[in-house]
């Protein structure tokens, strides 16, 4: 049976959710956060150790103004409510892109990494601002500045995710069977799973019958 150390989520599929049930994409975003929580604690319980949640991505910056802010807002409540809690329950918060936000959120950003950052139940990373591609060029970069040789060990120690181990596991809810930029070097032999259920409706019963998909799969890793 798979360990299972680290789980990879895009939250997909929030704004039709809303639009579904409420006629407003915003009630879907904030639905999702009751998800989010759901999924935290289910993580805690199976004793799975890294926890990634594709939050925002460099491409999202193309939506509309008002519904940027409404996410910016949500979050920031979001981790200003949540935040002792988390640190209360040995959860360790981790920020994986680029922080180019107000300052008020880059400091909370900030404020809640420094907090939590001897905790070790469970790192929960946010991918905030963040794109994989962007991401590989800029380890890259950074490897060229300092003249070091351009090998897989170098780059990985130059991405978001130094020191945190490939997820294990990917899930996709929404309907949508793609990957939309995310953690396209950290994913080379992590099992990729679907949902049609968008983020809000998706359940704990839902992450557990994949969780015990997972554990019965048989990963070669290019052997027989």
């Amino acid at each position: 049976m798979n360990s299972l150390n680290h789980v990879a989520i895009i939250m997909d599929g929030n704004g039709r959710w809303g639009l579904k049930n409420y006629k407003s994409r915003n009630k879907g975003h904030r639905a999702g956060l009751d998800t989010v929580e759901k999924i935290i604690k289910t993580s805690i319980e199976q004793k799975i150790k890294y926890l990634t949640l594709f939050a925002f991505s460099t491409e999202n910056w193309r939506r509309p103004k008002s519904e940027i802010n409404y996410l910016f807002n949500l979050l920031e409540n979001f981790l200003k409510i949540k935040l002792k809690k988390f640190h209360k329950n040995n959860i360790k918060l981790k920020i994986l892109g680029d922080k180019k936000f107000s300052k008020e959120l880059n400091n909370l950003l900030l404020k809640s990494e420094k907090i939590t950052k001897k905790n070790n139940l469970l790192q929960v990373n946010l991918a905030l601002n963040y794109g994989s591609k962007k991401e590989i060029v800029r380890a890259i970069n950074k490897l060229n500045d300092k003249k070091l040789n351009i090998t897989e060990k170098n780059i990985s120690d130059f991405l978001y995710t130094k020191n945190i181990p490939d997820p294990d596991m990917l899930i996709r809810t929404g309907k949508t069977t793609r990957l939309s930029n995310f953690l396209l070097w950290q994913i080379s032999y992590t099992e990729i799973f679907f949902s049609k259920k968008l983020w809000p409706d998706f359940q704990e019963e839902d992450f557990i019958k994949m969780i015990n998909k997972f554990k019965k799969i048989k990963r070669n890793f290019g052997e027989i």
